[in-house]
């Protein structure tokens, strides 16, 4: 278990109302990629060298967990469904997915992939039982697994979309994937092509629209997806090996994905993670800071400077927000 601290950020005034983190720093050099709010009480973050931390009071105070035998992988991918379950899976080969039941005192593999082209991205979930994990492609066909008893066991899915050459994703935040109301699944790719793929019979059939996102290098491409209903979405992403280049690299559609439309005023550079906090008021965060919209994606403002944010999340039942990031950042909007 490890101690934490908590520092006040230095306020910061968007659109005339007055915003900050909360900055809670773990004594621990581990990075955070995954992230999930259960509730206003529950969240659970993962990151580097095996640890897992989860919050009982609404982020103010953590506990941490190193998975044994896993010290030496990233748990990018988590999901969690309450105090007491959760699942993660880590960035490469072997692929794994594991289990808790007991708050991470304990965990077990449900699922490995051997393969050396093993490499999952992001896990998102329908309800408590029904959810979906992707990855890489292999053999050009994307890694595509899907649940339905809560993560106990995990089945490939055989219609998974072929991806072009070049084209794959990014396990930057985990939230290139978005499990969405009535069986609806959005999955974005990234690369020297990168494109959004919907579905709308859990993996069943599947349709593929081109965003005009920067794209074309293999560090190119949409980083992130959100969408508040089945209409109105957020594409965030670009170089992340040019943080300055902020041409095409944030996009919103209010039509599904059909035609994409780019904002009157952007993010101030590449972003890894949106979120819609509200049904106007969405923020994206990157390394070089994070951003807010209260209008829906059209304009963006400064939210905050402070660098090494990976991951931001809402509540799925509440009004919690989270972020995570580098050397053991996590921050709660206040």
């Amino acid at each position: 278990m490890k101690m934490i601290w908590i520092l006040l950020l230095t306020t910061v005034t968007v659109h005339a109302q007055e915003l900050k983190w909360q900055r809670i720093e773990a004594n621990t050099t581990a990075s955070f990629r995954g992230l999930s709010v259960v509730n206003d009480s529950i969240a659970w973050v993962s990151g580097t060298q095996g640890w897992v931390g989860r919050t009982t009071n609404g982020g103010q105070s953590w506990d941490f967990v190193q998975v044994p035998t896993f010290d030496q992988v990233d748990f990018r991918s988590l999901y969690a469904m309450s105090k007491q379950k959760a699942i993660i899976a880590n960035a490469g080969s072997p692929a794994n997915i594991l289990m808790t039941a007991d708050g991470g005192q304990t965990w077990r593999t449900v699922y490995t992939n051997a393969h050396a082209d093993a490499f999952f991205d992001g896990m998102s979930f329908w309800n408590d039982k029904e959810g979906m994990i992707y990855g890489d492609p292999i053999g050009g066909k994307l890694l595509l697994l899907i649940t339905h008893d809560g993560g106990e066991s995990w089945q490939e899915v055989k219609q998974a979309p072929v991806l072009n050459t070049g084209e794959a994703s990014f396990a930057a935040s985990g939230t290139g994937i978005r499990c969405m109301e009535k069986n609806r699944v959005v999955i974005a790719t990234g690369g020297k092509v990168s494109r959004l793929l919907r579905s709308s019979d859990m993996g069943k059939t599947w349709r593929s629209y081109s965003p005009p996102i920067l794209q074309g290098e293999p560090s190119t491409g949409i980083f992130s997806v959100a969408f508040r209903n089945d209409t109105d979405g957020i594409v965030v992403g670009g170089n992340y090996l040019l943080d300055s280049v902020r041409t095409n690299h944030v996009l919103y559609t209010k039509d599904g994905g059909k035609k994409w439309m780019a904002p009157v005023v952007p993010t101030r550079g590449y972003r890894e993670c949106v979120e819609y906090i509200t049904t106007q008021m969405v923020i994206a965060v990157g390394p070089s800071g994070s951003d807010i919209s209260r209008d829906g994606g059209m304009t963006w403002g400064a939210l905050s400077d402070e660098k090494g944010f990976h991951v931001v999340q809402k509540a799925r039942k509440g009004s919690l927000v989270l972020a995570a990031g580098g050397k053991g950042l996590i921050a709660v909007l206040k």
